[in-house]
């Protein structure tokens, strides 16, 4: 099932996988600009149109009233209700203890202040994809921390069908996380409408969410003018195990992340031959029962992989090569051995955490940076809905202290007048 890659094969894998195009967005870009465009300069019509279009939608109005949050309330499964609302408390509270808050200080024995003033974004807006299935788990992970960093105007928007019927555990997230509006529309159409405003839908100054490529491709224009999250890839899960780990439980997390499209990969590394062989003939066992085996197989077939290690320090050593998006360390012992990672998403400690537990209900956010870009970025957290500004302030006596070693800074620089602006506060009339 999976690919069996040994020891001296690893780094041809490893540049396989770390090469694999996440999107090829030359495809879509033309179009997309073409959209974006015609919704900056046209607004609502444009709107209409290419959710008529796209989505089959010919509503008159993309606003969702309080009565459709109302009868969704009353609709939605309760079990399904309380699940909702127990995740978003666990997500909730741990972003909480990420908020930041403005400080300053005196250096020592100087009339110097200096800080840092921490103020949340006004404005912005979450998407969240639509069409076959719903997402009330992005909508939760996107909104809470917007709303714990304090923005006081959160946009949502997310495409609907014909029926314009947004799936009552959608509005539900959106209720109980305290979104303030949200509109019926996706697509690279709805990412314009928020970036640029129209008639009815405020401009924002950030994005967050996660769509297809036309989303995502809109995103990246739009960029230059709206704060973005990430231009996140297909997903992906590394793990690492020693002879020890469950075969069972690591072919069905390696699923797990398969399921989600046909780019997703899927790794095992390990210094077992025989954990790899047991775990493959488990994936042979449980695809085929799965709703979305065509997906799986493929992606399996595509990126996934075991590679064959020496050493549990060797397999650590690569995990921290291929950066995952989430990586689950199933050895002996878990509390040490991530301690040796350094690039990770979300690192999984033992067999009781597995990567769901992650995406819907622990705490942390699930909006991670994939590719191997988490050498470089983290995970969605409060700190990307919250803008800093630095405060100065020197008095007379203590500019004058300074003065000779910042006008010999700007004078090697050739800043001739940012050296004058100093020289002129000491120089008599």
């Amino acid at each position: 099932m999976l690919r069996v890659i040994e020891e001296k094969n690893n780094e041809n894998f490893i540049e396989e996988l770390n090469s694999r195009s996440t999107q090829d967005y030359k495809k879509v870009t033309k179009d997309v600009e073409v959209i974006i465009e015609d919704v900056k300069n046209n607004g609502n019509k444009a709107l209409f149109k290419y959710a008529k279009k796209f989505d089959g939608f010919e509503g008159k109005d993309f606003l969702v009233k309080k009565h459709e949050i109302e009868k969704a309330l009353e609709e939605i499964d309760k079990d399904l209700y309380e699940t909702i609302e127990k995740a978003y408390e666990n997500i909730k509270d741990y972003h909480k203890k990420q908020k930041r808050r403005t400080s300053t200080y005196k250096p020592e024995e100087q009339d110097i202040i200096l800080g840092q003033i921490i103020r949340p974004i006004k404005k912005a807006g979450i998407y969240v994809p639509g069409g076959k299935a719903a997402y009330p788990s992005t909508v939760l992970m996107n909104a809470v921390p917007a709303k714990i960093a304090g923005v006081k105007e959160l946009t949502m928007i997310t495409p609907v069908g014909k029926n314009g019927i947004i799936p009552p555990s959608i509005l539900t997230a959106a209720y109980i996380s305290g979104v303030d509006k949200i509109y019926k529309i996706g697509g690279a159409h709805g990412i314009a409408a928020l970036a640029f405003g129209t008639e009815t839908i405020s401009q924002v100054y950030k994005i967050t969410g996660p769509g297809n490529i036309y989303v995502t491709a809109a995103k990246k224009i739009v960029s230059e003018k709206v704060g973005i999250d990430m231009i996140a890839g297909p997903s992906e899960i590394l793990i690492v195990a020693d002879k020890n780990a469950n075969p069972k439980y690591i072919a069905a997390d390696l699923i797990s992340q398969a399921e989600h499209d046909e780019m997703a990969a899927s790794i095992l590394i390990t210094d077992s031959h025989k954990l790899a062989d047991k775990v493959n003939n488990y994936l042979l066992e449980m695809v085929d029962s799965l709703e979305r085996k065509k997906i799986i197989k493929k992606s399996l077939k595509e990126y996934g992989g075991i590679l064959l290690t020496d050493s549990l320090n060797e397999s650590l050593d690569i995990a921290n090569i291929i950066a995952p998006e989430h990586l689950e360390i199933l050895t002996e012992n878990p509390f040490e051995d991530y301690k040796k990672i350094e690039n990770a998403g979300a690192i999984f400690l033992g067999e009781f955490s597995p990567e769901p537990v992650g995406d819907y209900f622990a705490g942390p956010n699930h909006t991670l940076p994939t590719s191997g870009t988490s050498r470089f970025s983290s995970p969605l957290s409060v700190d990307d809905f919250i803008k800093k500004s630095s405060l100065i302030y020197y008095s007379k006596n203590s500019l004058e202290k300074s003065k000779d070693d910042i006008i010999r800074f700007a004078e090697n620089e050739g800043l001739t007048g940012h050296a004058n602006s100093i020289k002129v506060r000491f120089q008599e009339d």
